[in-house]
């Protein structure tokens, strides 16, 4: 071989090995900004958890991805969107007699509600909390706000504002798509 080819040859791994570095680079870049984009604040959350590391943080989110995000959501039917809008209302009027136990109402129904839509069981707290931060990460801290004073008890303020927050959870999980009745038509055997 002639040292021009040889050259040549040279030159083009050395293009070939920089588009690669450059295409892993972006890549990489990209998956943290589509993880900050898709979690919002459950990233800043993982990486608080993580003292600071982001790749760290990334790879646990990475991983919720991978086990919750091919969930298939079901829809609801509408005569059930409309019973659990009927309960998340009685338990908000329910709070000005007895905080605790509209509190407890509320998260025991949004763990109903999150399983009929096809998440993991609300007996499987944790797991249920996953998927829904897969899917739902604007509100999820809402519930888990909700899970924690419902479990714990707090003043009536706090109480209040976790009741205000998981409803941003619920209006997601109800207000998601629902299925139509069936319809018939007249004349058709």
């Amino acid at each position: 071989m002639s040292t021009g080819v040889i050259i040549l040859i040279v030159i083009a791994v050395v293009v070939v090995l920089g588009v690669a570095a450059l295409a892993l680079r972006t890549r990489g870049a990209q998956g943290s900004r589509g993880l900050k984009r898709r979690f919002g604040p459950e990233y800043e959350r993982a990486v608080a958890r993580h003292d600071g590391d982001t790749k760290a943080a990334e790879h646990e989110l990475a991983q919720l991805v991978e086990r919750h995000g091919g969930l298939k959501k079901r829809a609801l039917d509408p005569a059930d969107a409309e019973r659990f809008e009927t309960r998340w209302t009685a338990a908000q009027e329910h709070f000005v007699d007895a905080p605790r136990e509209a509190v407890t109402e509320a998260e025991r129904l949004l763990a109903e509600v999150a399983a009929a839509r096809g998440f993991p069981a609300g007996d499987r707290y944790e797991e249920q909390l996953e998927a829904l931060a897969v899917h739902h990460a604007p509100h999820v801290q809402g519930y888990r706000h909700l899970h924690h004073v419902a479990r714990n008890g707090s003043d009536t303020e706090e109480m209040r504002a976790a009741l205000l927050e998981g409803r941003g959870l619920f209006e997601e999980l109800v207000g998601g798509p629902r299925r139509t009745p069936e319809r018939t038509h007249a004349g058709r055997s």
